[in-house]
């Protein structure tokens, strides 16, 4: 059985430029060849290029194709798969690939943190590594999910933490769920794997609109309702435990009538809570404004699944249940 390989750029695929800095060069048999102990693995590596861009230009489309693509590589009897691609927008695109995969089979993400002109690069690392981990039985059922620096960690909680460390990928609330040790694929927990989001189509994808603001202190609430218009639905990423100013609080609870509004924290870990504050502009007044608490979700996977959910169809009650069971 063979691990399928697709390339999307990014650092680990990047080399130098005549004009100065680097730009994505490297094919995924240039990678391939970089990595020793790949050929140790046991399943032939398929290399598959999907394409060559800077992970920031990735739109949700190109990973829907990824998803089927990688689909059809499953379902002619690959092991697992494997895809590179940038780091920047990495911990979104695993989300998103993650809520649409149905397989057992892993969909493990990878990049580089140092581009392969650096001393110290670590793409051939986490290549391996993550070549590992979809050819492990022991990472089976879990989805989606990204390896870097040795460490496996689930598409859900996964967040890209620091702008230049090898160790930039962390799940703040949970820890990994493994490593790779001395080449050895070893799961220490198993969340429960939920199901894929049905009936997501990429032309009502394309078409659905979903605006994440990030609350600052003294807000300016004209230039938020400015912001909001024309929208399909919104994520706000409040203070603390979801707490925002209380002049917004009207504004959001108005929009909320409109549309799904989700609250979320922007402090990059802990959940928001549902019924600790009472003040205006805290978590119990926005709920009862018609807020939809985002639970542990950080505001950046809230914005995936809920513009995901309005693709799909789903109405305010099933977008309010989505994010109570994956929150």
């Amino acid at each position: 059985m063979t691990v399928v390989l697709f390339t999307l750029g990014g650092t680990i695929a990047m080399a130098g430029s005549a004009e100065g800095g680097v730009v994505a060069r490297l094919v995924g048999a240039d990678l391939v060849a970089a990595v020793p102990g790949l050929a140790d693995l046991g399943h032939p590596i398929d290399v598959r290029d999907a394409r060559a861009v800077p992970s920031a230009d990735l739109t949700y489309r190109q990973i829907l194709d990824l998803v089927d693509a990688a689909s059809s590589a499953v379902a002619g009897g690959a092991a697992g798969v494997v895809v590179t691609q940038g780091t920047d927008t990495l911990e979104e695109t695993v989300f998103l690939a993650d809520l649409l995969w149905p397989h057992p089979e892993p969909l493990v993400f990878t990049g580089a943190m140092r581009n392969p002109t650096l001393a110290g690069a670590d793409g051939p690392a986490n290549l391996l590594a993550a070549a590992r981990v979809a050819a492990a039985p022991a990472a089976r059922d879990l989805g989606a999910l990204v390896v870097g620096h040795d460490e496996v960690h689930a598409a859900r909680w996964v967040r890209k933490t620091h702008s230049t460390s090898t160790g930039a990928f962390v799940s703040p609330n949970t820890g990994p769920l493994g490593h790779v040790v001395e080449g050895e694929v070893r799961m220490l927990t198993r969340p429960r794997r939920l199901p894929p989001v049905p009936g997501v189509e990429a032309d009502r994808l394309d078409a659905v609109r979903v605006a994440l603001h990030t609350v600052t202190l003294d807000e300016d609430t004209d230039l938020v309702t400015n912001l909001f218009r024309g929208r399909d639905g919104v994520v706000v990423a409040g203070f603390g435990v979801g707490h925002v100013p209380p002049a917004l609080a009207p504004v959001l609870g108005e929009l909320a009538e409109r549309m799904p509004v989700v609250l979320t924290s922007r402090t990059g870990a802990g959940a928001v809570l549902r019924h600790t504050y009472g003040a205006v502009g805290s978590e119990t007044d926005l709920q009862r404004r018609g807020l939809v608490n985002g639970g542990l979700l950080d505001p950046y996977k809230a914005k995936v699944l809920l513009r995901v959910l309005l693709a799909a169809g789903a109405d305010r009650a099933g977008i309010a249940a989505e994010f109570a069971r994956r929150g």
